[in-house]
């Protein structure tokens, strides 16, 4: 499958919990055909709840659901919720569940967020259903209609189809039925120009290679948002000759809120170097902020891609890119609402830190850098 950009979409910005939540359950209620959902983390509670109840009815009406989870994320979903989703109607599969016979293959994970509606519409960005995800994080989605829908569905059978994807149900391939499973999508008059881009793991991301092109040919703005940052050698030299060339270079990172604060702790151990090269940091204070995006001139980059060695390296991943002056400047525009809620770092005053900050970095980027040998 060919990474193709394609004209003629419609895309929507759905910041925070309360934007996208509302619109990805009514788009699953009214579900007619089939519900395609990849995700990683997806934990019994509350939500959980709700989820499982809309698919089984969605089930019910004639609806066909597939549901995908990674093996590893979904550990916390319980086996009464797993049989209730079975028991309602939902074809569920789980990607490479944990094995003694291969550690290695282990780290990689089925990092994708993905709900795809009657081959028209689709949502991406980085969210789970996790109880957390509805009020205590900071999340980001996007609305997708218009022909690169299709090219979601692809990714989705891609991975449903691969041979470490594991459950019941038929194994008919399932990207032998996209033709018949997606309505056909005229481009829409006026629409936006856009391409899903993705990570397959094994050390090779598309996802990151397009972006140290952007990074590479950036004129004005590089702005990047992500809550863990332990970026690749080749990414933290590109984001300093970035910055000394004069581009305005932003990171928006997670700060004292932080579900794993030793990731955390492990990026920080680049702060002296970025901040010296001119890029300005940010953490973020109201809570913890999950999301992923990016925007470098007027070119967007949403979806479950972090910066560390686990998105780059590993995971399978997938963003949706945007070609389009107008997102941009809505996506700047969110950017800019963040760092006012955030702390900037200053250089001087990092300088100066305490020494069990940096024990903490040092240990932590040790123990990060010793788990990136393991493959």
């Amino acid at each position: 499958m060919q990474v193709t950009w394609r004209d003629g979409n419609r895309f929507e910005l759905l910041p925070e919990g309360k934007r996208f939540w509302p619109a990805m359950r009514e788009a699953i209620e009214g579900a007619q055909r089939h519900l395609w959902i990849e995700l990683y983390l997806m934990e019994s509670g509350s939500l959980a709840e709700r989820f499982i109840d809309a698919l089984a009815a969605a089930s019910a009406r004639g609806v066909e659901v597939k549901l995908m989870l990674d093996g590893v994320g979904s550990m916390g979903l319980t086996n009464s919720d797993r049989q209730r989703l079975r028991d309602g109607g939902v074809e569920l599969r789980f990607f490479n569940p944990l094995s003694v016979t291969r550690l290695g293959g282990n780290l990689m994970r089925d990092h994708r967020k993905l709900v795809i509606v009657d081959g028209v519409t689709a949502f991406t960005g980085g969210f789970g259903i996790v109880d957390e995800f509805v009020d205590a994080w900071y999340e980001v989605a996007v609305r997708i209609q218009g022909p690169v829908v299709e090219d979601w569905m692809r990714l989705f059978a891609q991975v449903w189809d691969s041979p470490l994807t594991r459950g019941g149900g038929t194994r008919t391939r399932l990207s032998r039925s996209i033709p018949v499973a997606s309505l056909p999508t005229e481009p829409v008059a006026g629409g936006m120009r856009g391409r899903a881009i993705w990570g397959r793991g094994h050390r090779y991301q598309a996802i990151r290679v397009s972006l140290q092109g952007r990074i590479g040919t950036a004129h004005r703005r590089l702005w990047l948002c992500t809550p863990y940052f332990v970026p690749t050698l080749s990414l933290r030299r590109a984001l300093a000759r970035a910055a000394r060339r004069g581009i305005d270079v932003r990171l928006l990172l997670a700060g004292g809120h932080h579900d794993h604060p030793g990731v955390r702790y492990a990026g920080q151990r680049f702060y002296g170097r970025l901040l010296k090269a001119g890029v300005r940091i940010y953490e973020f204070q109201p809570n913890f902020i999950h999301a992923k995006f990016s925007v470098v001139d007027d070119w967007v980059s949403l979806g479950s891609c972090n910066f560390d060695h686990w998105s780059l390296q590993w995971n399978l991943e997938a963003n949706q890119e945007i070609d389009d002056a107008d997102f941009a400047a809505e996506i700047a525009q969110l950017f800019e609402r963040n760092f006012a809620a955030s702390e900037r770092i200053d250089a001087a005053s990092w300088a100066e830190r305490s020494w069990v900050q940096r024990v903490r970095e040092w240990l932590f980027g040790t123990l990060n850098a010793w788990v990136t040998r393991l493959k």
